[in-house]
């Protein structure tokens, strides 16, 4: 396993994945519940940031490995899921929303693994509209996280949409991704 910056900092992702959910464990003299949303929004924005900054870093130090492009979207896929199970908890988002997006973040890596394995990755390599899903999400979530007015905006309401919006959009990309792989899947049910 390579050890480097970049693929420190997909680490300290997956390592923040506790602390994001601990934040809530915490005892109430400890801290008050807007220091626990506003810690927790701030640990998912970290993890954002780090996201960026690991891909930015692997290409510009030309530090890319296999390792390093299976951990990111593992890492990636595992604080969303964390995230989206404690606005559940909290009440702030449905489990239908949850269940939507971790689901097809299960299905689409299952069907990208699968794809690899047989030689035709490129069929599901990552599209725009995937692009615009994840934005959404990793939009959605801090402000759900959050909850508090900010800027005179009602980011609970502002959360509630984007994340809809985002459920909506993730169910569209797995849809293209299947469509993608489709010819694939009934090539090789053909064969046996």
């Amino acid at each position: 396993m390579p050890y480097n910056l970049p693929i420190l900092l997909t680490w300290l992702r997956i390592v923040a994945i506790p602390l994001l959910i601990a934040i809530y464990y915490v005892p109430d003299s400890w801290a008050t519940p807007h220091e626990r949303d506003l810690t927790a929004t701030l640990i998912f924005m970290a993890a954002g940031i780090t996201d960026w900054a690991d891909g930015y870093l692997a290409r510009k130090l030309n530090q890319t490995s296999a390792f390093g492009a299976f951990l990111d979207p593992v890492a990636d896929k595992l604080m969303v899921a964390a995230a989206l199970i404690v606005l559940v908890q909290l009440g702030r988002t449905d489990a239908i929303i949850a269940t939507i997006i971790i689901g097809r973040e299960i299905t689409i890596s299952a069907l990208r693994e699968w794809m690899a394995k047989i030689g035709a990755a490129k069929s599901v390599a990552v599209s725009m509209l995937g692009k615009i899903k994840t934005t959404a999400q990793m939009v959605a979530i801090p402000m759900l996280l959050y909850k508090l007015p900010l800027f005179g905006f009602d980011m609970l309401q502002l959360g509630h949409w984007l994340i809809w919006i985002a459920a909506l959009l993730t169910l569209w990309s797995m849809g293209y991704y299947l469509r993608m792989a489709w010819p694939e899947i009934l090539k090789r049910t053909a064969e046996k």
